[in-house]
């Protein structure tokens, strides 16, 4: 605690000084003492837990007011509150015993010590704690090893896992992605508790299951978590559709690719390169209708004909399902789903131009993105098929680069709309104006004629003929 920088160290002894001020007792808890033995850099670590013998609401006020800050929420169903100063974001509890009934997460609460709080921590390495008391100040609680663990690089629940993990399921998920974050395994016990009590994760809601899920996929290596996850039987509580892409049939001595294996070498390839969420997203739900378009045929072997169309219309019902926000980011993953075929078609050189910019049209913006999956799709374990299709992409790209330039329909609006089509065809609000538009579209797109509000009105004055009786 000694080599904080000068902001903790007057922030803690200010708090030290208002739990002193109305007699109750005060430490720091979890996640910023477990980072300080991780000796990782705080300068950005703002979040602080206390936990104070007493009341965390009237600490927080003593505190808020100590600070000068009207900066104080408080939550008082909960008996907890936040003090928020100078960036740094203090939420105070009061220390209590907790117990559950078997089929509820609303738990039966008593005020208790700080050895009781400890006790219901999730993990040892987060039941770790620093006094900010007069008589011990700076004094390190460890009642469970914490720093044992932390030095073996181990997820340990601070009690018999059967316990913590019925106590609060949601425990097993984080269990998971600490392992994930921080590169841990989990002890063999505790790995054994979430196998055992994986199915009591029903009762937990969509909304907590997905924050968590979404905290493993955007670690550095997410494939590790969906291991774990599907090793312990969490996954197929709530993602069946991916454990489906799991297994490997041969027929006359021709075989498919594991899916799911697949489909996670992909997730981390994007995740090697992006930090977008619902690019890993993307990744993860490219291939999800191949075991639903699985075919043998004797002459091509196995197909997932396509894969691609069903992906998509399955996207809207895995994101309301999951929890997942049904808005842009649902639509941008449907669609690069959708569109991920289509760019290794474009590598050969008799493809036309009109093929290359229907493609920039329907992916608009997310061109990029798309080709970057495409890229991580390349999960050969054979070199130079990998430099093959690596080198297709560049002329790909290359394509898509010439074409853009020359005929600029990234993010296009047609040259004419729909009141002027209205206007020199003398028509009324109709389909028929959207048809002549669709048509005018299809031209530009196909090369007939050039991307200009010219050329649009010349060839409507062609074409209104044909749709006018």
């Amino acid at each position: 605690m000694k080599e904080l920088n000068d902001s903790y160290q007057s922030l803690f002894k200010t708090i030290s000084k208002a739990a002193m001020s109305i007699n109750q007792t005060v430490f720091v808890i979890g996640g910023l003492v477990r980072d300080y033995y991780l000796n990782k850099n705080l300068e950005d670590c703002y979040d602080i837990d206390l936990v104070t013998e007493g009341s965390g609401i009237k600490l927080a006020k003593a505190v808020a007011k100590a600070l000068g800050t009207d900066n104080l929420a408080v939550y008082q169903r909960f008996g907890t509150a936040r003090v928020s100063y100078n960036g740094f974001v203090m939420e105070f509890v009061g220390a209590r015993k907790e117990s559950y009934r078997p089929d509820s997460r609303k738990p039966s609460v008593e005020t208790g010590t700080l050895e009781d709080d400890q006790f219901r921590r999730d993990f040892t390495i987060n039941a770790l704690s620093w006094s900010l008391n007069e008589a011990d100040y700076g004094t390190l609680n460890d009642p469970f090893n914490g720093i044992r663990d932390l030095k073996n690089l181990l997820i340990r629940t601070p009690i018999d896992p059967s316990k913590t993990f019925s106590d609060d399921p949601l425990r097993m998920l984080r269990a998971i992605r600490f392992a994930t974050r921080l590169q841990f395994s989990i002890e063999h016990h505790t790995l054994e508790g979430i196998k055992a009590s994986a199915d009591r994760l029903s009762i937990i809601s969509k909304e907590r299951i997905i924050d968590e899920l979404n905290k493993i996929i955007s670690t550095d290596t997410p494939s590790e978590g969906f291991y774990l996850l599907d090793d312990t039987g969490l996954l197929k509580q709530f993602f069946p559709e991916l454990c489906n892409l799991k297994g490997v049939e041969e027929k006359y001595g021709l075989k498919h690719k594991d899916n799911f294996f697949h489909t996670l070498k992909v997730l981390d390839n994007v995740a090697e390169s992006s930090d977008n969420l619902w690019l890993r997203w993307a990744a993860i739900l490219h291939d999800i209708a191949k075991p639903q378009t699985k075919r043998f045929h004797p002459e091509q072997g196995w197909t997932f004909h396509g894969h691609d169309a069903l992906g998509a219309s399955m996207v809207p019902k895995l994101f309301r399902r999951l929890g997942l926000p049904m808005d842009e980011r649902m639509r941008y993953v449907k669609k690069l789903v959708r569109l991920h075929l289509r760019p290794i078609a474009l590598v050969d050189e008799q493809v036309t131009d009109s093929a290359v910019r229907r493609l920039i049209f329907e992916a608009g913006d997310d061109i990029d993105d798309l080709m970057l999956l495409c890229r991580a799709d390349i999960t050969s374990k054979n070199d130079r098929k990998i430099r093959r299709y690596l080198s297709n992409f560049d002329h790909v790209e290359q394509r898509i680069k010439e074409v853009e330039e020359k005929d600029r329909v990234r993010n296009w609006e047609p040259p004419i709309g729909g009141l002027e089509i209205m206007e020199a065809c003398n028509l009324t609000p109709g389909p028929v104006v959207g048809t002549i538009k669709k048509a005018i579209e299809e031209a530009i797109l196909d090369g007939k004629i050039p991307n200009s509000r010219e050329a649009a009105l010349e060839y409507l004055n062609d074409i209104k003929k044909d749709f006018i009786k």
